[in-house]
């Protein structure tokens, strides 16, 4: 807590206490036969209101964090009562005094009835008062609590998030190799060419892609030369059509989302030998800060298709959960020759 802030509360506090004795000791009030004309209440309620305090704020800073919080339940209430009883003997024992000294005592009734009566009338308003300090420390350590989770669930997630991420980038290291490789001796310089292309994602991912979210312009042209960099590997044996469409450059989004549902898509396209029959088609688009992704490939139907996947996707998804929760969906549809994703994310 700030020290203005608990200024503010010191000072709430005593404009509490000050407004509750005005009202007491200036109103048409009477208590146990104390009242503000004969002067007597103003007396009574001076050391009453101290014990009032009293045992409300042993309960803040002593007895709950001392003993309740920590699981010492027998200390607390034994400290509890006995200091309950020992204050409410005390203050009866000054109001019969007071009462005394104003001739205030004509007995109707055995005089140990009166004691009796006075007691349990203390009693009552202080159980009031000490019940008040304990929920008011019990709510502070609760907040407390509350806070401390919430922050250690943000740094999990947080941790989650940046061990997720850095599997990604040795993912797309290992395929982006691998298409160089393919391509070195049989075109050599189509593999210069991929190789500065596949060096500038490598950069965006090391360097530009390191904030939380970045720009869903960049994020979108990052995803644009990725599939440009797939299509030369793949060269005349598939059919590749996508669009990628935006309205509002400036919206941020996490990066690294979108490219692992494109990386599945020529991860797993089909081997037919007509390229007309291996085919992906990718759709961008954004519209009133609402991005949807659809990526569809054909597939071999002889493969088993829980082969699709594999860590990239898996990770992207679990990063789904985590930074949009509540504000994605995420349809996956696997058919006999057919596979594709539909994902849907509220960025605003």
């Amino acid at each position: 807590m700030s020290r203005t802030k608990l200024y503010i509360l010191i000072l709430a506090h005593l404009v509490f206490w000050v407004l509750n004795y005005l009202y007491i000791t200036s109103g048409n009030i009477t208590w146990m036969g104390f009242d503000n004309a004969s002067g007597t209440m103003p007396i009574v309620y001076s050391y009453g209101m101290f014990f009032n305090a009293f045992l409300c704020y042993i309960q803040v800073f002593w007895l709950v964090p001392r003993f309740f919080i920590k699981h010492k339940k027998r200390a607390f209430w034994s400290y509890s009562l006995l200091i309950l009883f020992g204050i409410t003997a005390v203050e009866s024992y000054l109001d019969l005094y007071v009462a005394s000294s104003f001739n205030m005592i004509h007995p109707v009734a055995p005089f140990s009835i009166i004691v009796f009566s006075v007691f349990i009338q203390n009693l009552f308003f202080h159980v009031l008062y000490g019940a008040f300090g304990f929920l008011y420390r019990f709510l502070f350590e609760y907040r407390n609590a509350e806070r401390a989770k919430q922050e250690l669930l943000k740094e999990t997630h947080q941790t989650e998030l940046k061990y997720l991420k850095a599997q990604l980038n040795p993912h797309f290291l290992f395929n982006g190799i691998n298409s160089v490789y393919h391509l070195i001796g049989s075109n050599n310089t189509l593999a210069k060419d991929t190789l500065l292309q596949f060096s500038g994602l490598l950069r965006y991912q090391l360097y530009e892609s390191s904030e939380a979210f970045i720009n869903l312009e960049k994020e979108l042209d990052y995803v644009s030369q990725y599939i440009r960099l797939e299509a030369i590997r793949k060269g005349d044996d598939i059919t590749l059509n996508y669009t990628i469409d935006y309205e509002n450059a400036s919206l941020k989004i996490a990066p690294l989302l979108l490219t692992p549902f494109i990386e599945n898509a020529f991860k797993h396209i089909s081997h037919h030998y007509e390229a007309t029959e291996n085919r992906i088609e990718i759709d961008i688009k954004e519209s009133k800060h609402k991005i949807a992704l659809s990526v569809k490939n054909t597939t071999d139907a002889s493969l088993q298709q829980t082969a699709v996947g594999g860590v990239g996707l898996q990770n992207v998804q679990r990063r789904l959960t985590l930074l949009y929760p509540e504000k994605h969906t995420l349809t996956v549809t696997e058919e006999n020759d057919s596979y594709s994703v539909d994902l849907l994310i509220d960025i605003s």
